[in-house]
């Protein structure tokens, strides 16, 4: 770890997702491989998706050029059009485009991991390496530049770790403890010659944090070999939902109930336990004789919004949805059709990447 000073050591953190946050960062999905035969049907829940985040708080939104800005635009306008959310002028406002051309779409992973200093009212950028989950879909170059590029528009500080990293591998209470999985950290397609105490380290020094929570496995269908954010999420400093399957025949049944009594057995920062709230899985969403990783667990939290994905699984959704608002009381919890989404193998947590605010 060849840096003279870590942000830990300069006073920097990761906030968690739920405090207050200056921007929602995006990069618009054109990416035809990514979602073959629907990228056109992906639109209109994902603008949604931006002018329920847009109606309260900035969403940045990288694209390639002023051609994809135009574009962009226009399919906003027409789903706003259509749902009728909000003032026109008021959203425009709080939309602003980059032209920073990506890959992909993935911002969660491929994006800025923004990290503050509230004594010093300061924000930084680390730029972790990107291989789009063990050089699974190349080319990936475009990506793996997107924090530093964001970084010299805003005039911040970026730190290179110089190992690869994900944003949805990762989730965080904002007191010091992280949440990830062995299945995706300790995978030999991301850092080989690292061990578990050495990526830990890292962990530690670049997001601010005191103690890692390893849980094992991810779910079915997850092509990033197990991230986080499809199955335990914080929403509290102390609480976390974590997703469980009812039927005792589904491929997630075992791995789901092996992850809850892990869970139960953790201890925060503090040496307290973890709240623990189930959350429903929906059930199987399968396309092209495909598996697809669909959970309520990714979901985005605004300012005063909780986004989340559902399945046209009534009472799966109905029962998500009420149990996330419980959740939520200070937010509005808002459900999103992500069945034509989904197909990307990812939803709106996956998308997405908060910029807090300091």
């Amino acid at each position: 770890m060849k840096i003279d000073f870590t942000p830990r050591e300069l006073g920097y953190h990761f906030p968690a997702e739920f405090a207050l946050q200056r921007a929602m960062w995006l990069s618009w999905p054109h990416k035809e491989a990514s979602w073959p035969g629907k990228l056109n049907s992906v639109y209109h829940p994902y603008c949604e998706f931006i002018l329920r985040v847009a109606d309260h708080q900035q969403v940045c939104i990288n694209v390639a050029d002023q051609r994809m800005q135009d574009f962009a635009k226009d399919k906003i306008l027409k789903c706003r059009y259509a749902l009728s959310i909000g003032d026109v002028s008021h959203l425009l406002d709080n939309i602003i485009f980059y032209h920073h051309p990506t890959n992909d779409a993935w911002c969660r992973d491929h994006g800025p991991a923004f990290v503050i200093n509230q004594e010093s009212k300061s924000k930084a950028i680390i730029d972790w390496r990107y291989n789009a989950w063990g050089d699974k879909y190349p080319p990936y170059d475009l990506d793996d530049v997107i924090p530093s590029l964001i970084g010299q528009k805003m005039g911040l500080a970026v730190f290179h770790p110089g190992i690869v990293m994900e944003g949805g591998s990762v989730d965080f209470n904002g007191k010091g403890t992280l949440l990830t999985t062995s299945a995706c950290l300790l995978n030999k397609n991301r850092n080989p010659h690292l061990s578990q105490y050495e990526i830990e380290q890292y962990l530690i020094e670049f997001y601010g944090v005191e103690k890692i929570l390893w849980l094992d496995e991810g779910i079915v269908g997850d092509d990033t070999d197990g991230h986080i954010d499809d199955i335990t999420r914080f929403v509290n400093e102390d609480t976390v939902v974590t997703v469980i399957e009812h039927n005792k025949e589904d491929e997630n049944y075992h791995l789901l109930k092996e992850n809850l009594k892990v869970l139960k057995k953790m201890r925060l920062q503090d040496d307290k336990q973890i709240n623990i709230v189930e959350l429903p899985m929906p059930s199987p969403v399968i396309y092209e004789d495909q598996r697809l990783p669909a959970s309520y667990a990714n979901f985005y939290i605004s300012n005063q919004n909780v986004i989340v994905p559902t399945f046209r699984d009534d009472k799966n959704d109905s029962d998500a949805l009420d149990i996330l608002q419980e959740c939520f009381p200070e937010r509005i919890v808002i459900g999103i059709d992500s069945v034509d989404i989904i197909w990307g193998l990812g939803s709106f947590h996956c998308l997405s990447q908060q910029e807090p605010m300091v």
